[in-house]
């Protein structure tokens, strides 16, 4: 309630006593802080299922995961839960937040839990064979074993742009196991990886793929002159805004419609490859080459879902928060949206007689520089009640 004082008008720093002050915020900083942890918790969770297991939908798209070490700690098999059995299996567990994984099946209650059955689901598999752990079930980070998750950032094999303009981080293992982005990350990166703004750094190699019929076919085609046009065009395609927002996502690629492989266009070029995590914008998906030849590729890779939008953090976190917002009703506007004119105007008004006589009793405490303590609340809302009383009693009915 200090936070109720503050916000009558108390000085910070004004109090009782001659020990340390303690630090005092304003109702509106209290409530402004929850309203942005409430959208964060809304972003992440909103996307998942909080009531009910998940492993009835197999291996679920993209959702909240937890590990949990209290069943399954490190030197035992890794396994994943769901938010809601993060809830009603493991509410007293040690728990590692995984925040969101792709194609992953609740293996709660399963044989890698050898004292617990899920209260959702009972029965389930043994195992989810389809799964894929790594060091962060087990509370680490994959690339530098340190704990997971970490206040600091550096750890990921490389320092994040200071303009913050990106949208998704792909770390280093994951770039050498999608060897081929390193081609679009001259391109596409944020900063682009070119050799003006990388020469200086150490463990640089240039590479430049492809055959050389590839390349003899560029350069002698129409000469220098369609050479250089050609490349104008594709910087042209690839700086091109994307057509899908963060909200709507558009179909998932599924059949070529590309008459030239961009991803040969690249390799046939000078690019630099480093053993690094890179950072990509909003709409780099969308320019990746969706030819035969590529979607193969991915497919082989298992890294299909680089051509769905509708896979990214991002897209998750808006139709989580949208969900959220859709369901949240006004408790408040319920009530009056229930009632008719006489009765609305009469609850607006009592809403505003208790709005101005809280605010007069907690700025008397303000004034002195003491703590509101749960006694004087109560006593507040009784002196209320009697005081509505009493003004009821005294009203007189006239007959028109």
């Amino acid at each position: 309630m200090e936070a109720a004082a503050a916000a009558a008008g108390a000085e910070p720093g004004s109090g009782c006593g001659g020990g340390a002050e303690e630090p005092v915020v304003s109702l509106a900083e209290v409530l402004a802080e929850n309203e942005e942890l409430e959208k964060e918790a809304r972003a992440v969770l909103g996307g998942s299922d909080h009531e009910r297991c998940s492993y009835s939908q197999g291996a679920v798209k993209r959702q909240a995961l937890y590990a949990c070490s209290t069943c399954t700690p490190p030197g035992g098999e890794p396994a994943g839960i769901c938010l809601a059995c993060s809830y009603e299996c493991h509410g007293t567990h040690r728990l590692f937040e995984l925040y969101t994984k792709r194609n992953f099946r609740c293996d709660c209650g399963n044989s890698k839990f050898k004292n617990l059955q899920c209260k959702l689901l009972p029965e389930k598999g043994k195992v989810n064979s389809g799964n894929k752990y790594n060091d962060n079930f087990y509370g680490l980070y994959c690339t530098c074993k340190r704990p997971y998750p970490d206040p600091e950032d550096e750890h990921l094999g490389a320092v994040p742009p200071e303009s913050g303009d990106f949208h998704e981080m792909v770390c280093q293992a994951c770039m050498n196991h999608c060897h081929f982005l390193w081609a679009y990350a001259s391109q596409l990166a944020v900063p682009a990886l070119t050799k003006v703004n990388s020469l200086e750094d150490e463990g640089i190699v240039l590479k430049a793929e492809g055959n050389e019929e590839q390349k003899k076919e560029i350069k002698t085609e129409s000469g220098v002159e369609h050479q250089e046009t050609k490349e104008e065009k594709q910087m042209e395609q690839f700086n091109e805004p994307s057509t899908s927002s963060g909200s709507a996502c558009p179909e998932v690629v599924t059949k070529s419609e590309e008459p030239v492989c961009k991803l040969k266009e690249l390799q046939s070029k000078q690019f630099l490859k480093k053993d690094t995590a890179t950072f990509w914008p909003s709409n780099w998906r969308s320019k990746l080459c969706t030819c035969e030849d590529c979607l193969k590729m991915y497919s082989e890779l298992e890294v299909q879902f680089l051509t769905d939008e509708c896979d990214t953090v991002l897209a998750y976190e808006n139709k989580g928060t949208s969900d959220q917002e859709t369901e949240r009703r006004d408790p408040l506007m319920d009530t009056l949206n229930s009632m008719d004119r006489v009765q609305q105007v009469e609850l607006i008004c009592e809403y505003n007689d208790l709005k101005t006589e809280l605010t007069d009793y907690l700025r008397r405490f303000a004034d002195e520089g003491t703590v509101v303590k749960r006694e004087d609340i109560q006593h507040f809302f009784e002196e209320f009640q009697s005081r509505k009383r009493r003004r009821t009693n005294r009203m007189q009915y006239y007959c028109s």
